[in-house]
């Protein structure tokens, strides 16, 4: 008797993979001052209008915008900046909470509303670095988090041309899959 049901793996169709490029191509990547925060801190820092873009995505679907800011000793995690205590404090993340800048703006439907306090908070504390996350109420997550002002006395980061050893480098890629 064949089975009717067809398993996932069998409704999978995937496209051939690209050339991969020679191994004296690859890119090397430099372990000193590269640190980074969420998704968006591995590019290149988004523009005014690439901030307006993302906070007017996260306002028309109904999100709730928050911005936290952080000074750079406190912003990464340390020996110095994080507090453990043994086995109680299983499960907790390190630094992954910064100082809130005013509460979260609830109900909020101007993305103008959110560059302003952007706006205002990087105006008050210029030397921090400042996020915004956007949280979904109905699901109770988190469904973004980019960094909107990095200061220019950040010393553990390099621009996207520097993260890497040498000239040499591309992009790798790897076979897409397609579900049936």
């Amino acid at each position: 008797m064949a089975l009717a049901i067809k398993s996932a793996a069998a409704q999978v169709a995937c496209v051939k993979a690209a050339p991969v490029a020679k191994a004296n191509r690859m890119m090397v990547w430099r372990p000193d001052n590269n640190k980074m925060f969420e998704t968006f801190s591995y590019l290149p820092p988004l523009s005014d209008d690439q901030i307006a873009r993302q906070v007017d995505y996260i306002v028309n679907n109904g999100y709730t915008p928050c911005l936290e800011f952080s000074m750079p000793e406190d912003a990464y995690v340390s020996s110095g900046s994080s507090i453990r205590f043994g086995a109680v404090s299983a499960n907790y993340f390190d630094n992954r909470y910064w100082t809130m800048w005013k509460l979260p703006m609830f109900g909020c439907s101007d993305p103008v509303q959110v560059l302003r306090e952007i706006d205002n908070a990087t105006k008050a504390f210029p030397n921090a670095y400042i996020r915004m996350s956007a949280f979904d109420a109905n699901r109770q997550v988190q469904v973004a988090s980019m960094l909107v002002h990095r200061p220019s006395s950040a010393k553990e980061w390099r621009p996207v041309n520097q993260r890497q050893v040498g000239d040499s480098h591309c992009i790798l890629t790897i076979s897409t899959c397609v579900f049936a």
